[in-house]
């Protein structure tokens, strides 16, 4: 089952749900009273195409993911457990025959008890249950614009058994951990995007092969010269792809800029995408083929932000000519420029 954020409809679903037990419950002075939990069925929230389930019971979860645990003499529940390991779970969506609860991503799932646990006022409850591992974490891979028949490794997390695929064709794995993979790409890669795929569902990178502009270094012609005093910086952890980003400390007003260089090869492309942060939120101008005007403002946070720019975005340009350009627009409350620092990573083209 992949993970996949709750919409509208599914809150509707649940809110729903929880009022009808709950009003149930009350129907019923006393249920549930000083009584010991009892757990009579579990079910997912969302089938695994991601609408609302028909509430059917299982007895296999997949971390990160919610479930409704049904039964009686729930009301009063204080913990919760899968294989031992704590789950968090919403008060308000609790009644003395349901429970909300989502599985951690951080379970254990080999060498595990199977059980799934609750414990309230009055007792405990046990049922058996087994916890998948997660959906694949697909972090990023390297090197973006690796050529059909070379390798790429892919960064992320939980891939058991990995299946990976470049569109529509399957990748020779040559090597894999829980956190990296390591593939040969086959013919036809070039504009396509890769997958890895569980036992848990499916993971994708939007970022396809062949379109890297700065790719933990930047691929000719385009380049941000020394002069900048700008950094590169390789950490992983921090990184919006593979290991190495782009950092420069601007005071008020001031810019980063990239090279000049003319590029008009650009059929299959729809647009340029990049990552950017900032060390404070504030405002960057993205100032494109030498246009410092105010028509491409980027809020941005201390977390990574993925800007996409179509060429009808671009004014459909003939060539490119300078992209890695940004002006610090970052002010106070009283409007005066702050200084602040610029991160950028992923710089690429678009191919949808």
């Amino acid at each position: 089952m992949k993970r996949i954020e709750l919409n509208k409809i599914v809150w509707s679903l649940l809110i729903a749900l929880s009022l009808f037990t709950f009003s149930c419950s009350n129907e019923d002075t006393g249920s549930g009273a000083n009584t010991p939990p009892v757990i009579e069925k579990v079910s997912p929230t969302l089938d695994e195409d991601g609408v609302p389930s028909q509430l059917e019971s299982v007895n296999v979860g997949y971390a990160n993911n919610m479930y409704i645990i049904q039964g009686s003499g729930l009301k009063t529940v204080k913990k919760i457990y899968f294989n031992d390991f704590e789950a968090a779970f919403n008060p308000n969506l609790v009644t003395d025959t349901a429970i909300f609860v989502t599985i951690d991503i951080n379970t254990p799932y080999a060498d595990a008890s199977n059980k799934l646990k609750v414990v309230t006022d009055f007792g405990t409850a046990e049922y058996d249950f087994v916890v998948a591992p997660p959906a694949p974490i697909f972090h990023s891979f390297h090197p973006i614009n690796a050529a059909d028949g070379g390798q790429i490794t892919i960064y992320g997390n939980f891939f058991l058994d990995p299946i990976v695929k470049v569109g529509d064709v399957q990748a020779e794995v040559v090597s894999n951990s829980l956190t990296e993979i390591v593939v040969t790409l086959p013919s036809g890669s070039q504009g396509k995007y890769v997958t890895v795929e569980t036992i848990s569902g499916l993971g994708e990178w939007k970022t396809a092969i062949g379109t890297a502009i700065f790719d933990d270094a930047f691929y000719l012609p385009w380049d941000i010269e020394s002069w900048n005093n700008h950094e590169y910086v390789s950490d992983y952890s921090k990184a919006f792809q593979g290991t190495t980003f782009i950092k420069k400390a601007m005071g008020a007003w001031d810019n980063i800029q990239g090279n000049w260089t003319w590029v008009d090869q650009l059929s299959g492309y729809t647009g340029i995408k990049f990552a950017i942060r900032t060390e404070v939120p504030g405002t960057m101008k993205f100032c494109f083929n030498g246009v410092w005007d105010e028509t491409h403002l980027i809020n941005t946070t201390t977390e990574w932000k993925e800007v996409k720019l179509t060429w009808a975005q671009l004014g459909n340009p003939a060539a490119l000519q300078n992209l890695c350009t940004f002006q610090n627009f970052s002010k106070n409350s009283a409007g005066d420029g702050i200084a602040n620092t610029i991160y950028i990573d992923n710089y690429s083209y678009t191919v949808d």
